[in-house]
């Protein structure tokens, strides 16, 4: 094995950090038929939970590699096992050993960015507020009412900065007096944390929480699930709380609060997503529907599996980062979802799943057929 000297320690290692989590699992297979990836391939969450209790015998297989992290298995499971934690944890021994399989080798030029420049995208940290340009964005000032934490994706993704952009108008229009940090905004740090690099999630986390310490922020507004469950769930593990709601939230208070008014018809049939890091994980269904419900002329549809059964789009535990296959793609199936449905839009409010499923849209041929709106874009065309 490459870069190991002692594979005995390396099974010993993996005894150690996760082999007390898997010993209430009796085996039951539930994680198994809950998965999406048996969907697209054969794919046993219970033969790994097996071999982390037991010692792995493999430790470059790709399979510790595959959980998205979307919460299906642990939702099910009726011993809370607690997979995702453990999965994460045999990933953190793979990291610490340099050992990657091919389709996570990509994971190791993520981690240069996020240190070097912030972000995952190999994108220069200069150019971050970049899409803010011409829309009357303000630096964040102690003092102001919230900060817009767009993330990487929104900053610097060309199909992304769409969503940003809507966002900031929506917030002018409403009066909201806020601002963003720019430059010294650093990724979140959630899915490189979740691929088992803790060293780069800290370095990340400590830097943001000394930023916003800094710059006296207490209220976080996101577009990110990503982002919302790491600020919300994993900063105070350093001791700090910061409110947070996500943007499909906030519209929800502003569209109520009247300080949105929406007038406009959007005379389309519209299916919502569910992010697994807004739904499964956060319990946020009912805001995104209420939002899209209020949209003139919009015909609300549910797909054959939404709310806590939401099918993951595949991006989440750092696989956004990571190929996968044609066939393989759970995103691919979801835009079936969508249009055996009948719907005209599929909206969702997640960077990952917009990027998915718009890769999906092209490769598939289905262009023509259904657009990819985040809930921010529709809202602001019904304006």
């Amino acid at each position: 094995m490459e870069n190991v000297a002692d594979y005995k320690e390396i099974i010993d290692v993996i005894k150690a950090n996760g082999g007390e989590a898997f010993k209430s699992c009796f085996q039951c297979g539930l994680c198994d038929v809950v998965c999406p990836w048996n969907r697209v391939r054969i794919f046993s969450m219970r033969k790994i939970v097996r071999e982390a209790a037991f010692g792995m015998t493999d430790i470059e297989s790709e399979d510790i590699w595959r959980c998205t992290t979307c919460g299906r298995c642990p939702q099910q499971c009726p011993r809370d096992v607690k997979q995702i934690e453990s999965g994460v944890a045999l990933r953190r021994i793979a990291t610490e050993y340099g050992v990657f399989p091919a389709t996570a080798r990509p994971i190791r030029g993520v981690r240069g960015s996020l240190a070097g420049e912030g972000n995952p995208l190999n994108e220069e940290r200069k150019k971050r507020a970049d899409w803010a340009e011409g829309l009357s964005v303000k630096a964040f000032a102690e003092g102001m009412e919230i900060l817009y934490f767009p993330g990487c994706y929104l900053s610097y993704d060309s199909r992304l900065k769409k969503v940003a952009r809507a966002t900031a108008d929506l917030l002018n229009r409403a009066g909201v007096d806020f601002g963003i940090l720019g430059t010294k905004e650093n990724c979140c740090g959630e899915s490189i944390r979740k691929t088992g690099d803790e060293e780069v999630f800290k370095r990340l986390a400590r830097e943001n929480i000394k930023t916003f310490i800094d710059h006296g922020v207490k209220k976080i507004l996101v577009s990110s699930p990503h982002c919302y469950h790491t600020f919300k769930h994993e900063y105070p593990e350093f001791r700090v709380n910061f409110e947070v709601v996500h943007i499909s939230q906030f519209l929800f208070e502003l569209i109520n609060a009247g300080r949105l008014e929406l007038n406009k018809a959007y005379g389309k049939r519209v299916a919502y997503h569910d992010p697994c890091y807004m739904g499964r994980h956060n319990g946020i269904y009912d805001e995104p529907r209420e939002v899209i419900k209020r949209v003139p002329g919009l015909e609300l549809i549910e797909m054959a599996e939404s709310r806590a059964d939401s099918l993951c789009c595949g991006g989440g535990g750092g696989r956004i980062w990571m190929e996968t296959p044609r066939g393989e793609r759970f995103s691919d199936l979801r835009l079936e979802q969508a249009i055996a449905a009948g719907a005209e839009v599929l909206a969702t409010s997640c960077p990952y799943c917009i990027a998915n499923f718009e890769d999906s849209r092209l490769t598939t041929g289905v262009a023509d057929t259904i657009e990819i709106k985040d809930i921010a874009e529709i809202v602001r065309a019904a304006i």
